[in-house]
């Protein structure tokens, strides 16, 4: 007999230029059943959301060589396939005009680091369920 075909699992492009975030972002990620592509900047995510994969949210630093996390912002609510795609916006840096200036660029969220695991977490789900 055969049921609904299970649906493929969401998935998540995580853009930071800190190893050890990278690492704790994708381990967090996974263990809550998402796929997730890591990248060290936001070039080499921009360059990620051109290619024909499909990502669910992408979550994101606000401070990173190559194209920081606002660029990235603008570039990707540029981008008609992917305009809508949920970003979280995370950043050490956590100053009010930072903030205001990544939702005027159209961040669906915003956080600081360090951040909580499960608040994390929680704001994912909420942006992609």
């Amino acid at each position: 007999m055969n049921g609904p075909s299970p649906t493929p699992p969401k998935r998540a492009l995580v853009a930071d230029d800190e190893p050890h975030i990278r690492r704790v972002l994708t381990t967090l990620l996974e263990s809550s059943g998402l796929e997730v592509d890591a990248v060290s900047d936001g070039r080499m995510a921009l360059d990620r959301l051109l290619t024909d994969d499909h990502f669910d949210i992408l979550v994101t630093d606000l401070m990173m060589p190559e194209m920081d996390g606002l660029t990235l912002l603008t570039e990707v609510r540029a981008l008609d396939a992917r305009a809508g795609i949920p970003i979280l916006m995370l950043t050490a840096k956590g100053q009010d005009a930072d903030c205001e200036e990544a939702y005027a660029r159209g961040a669906s969220d915003f956080m600081t680091k360090p951040f909580s695991p499960k608040k994390l977490l929680a704001r994912v789900r909420e942006l992609i369920d």
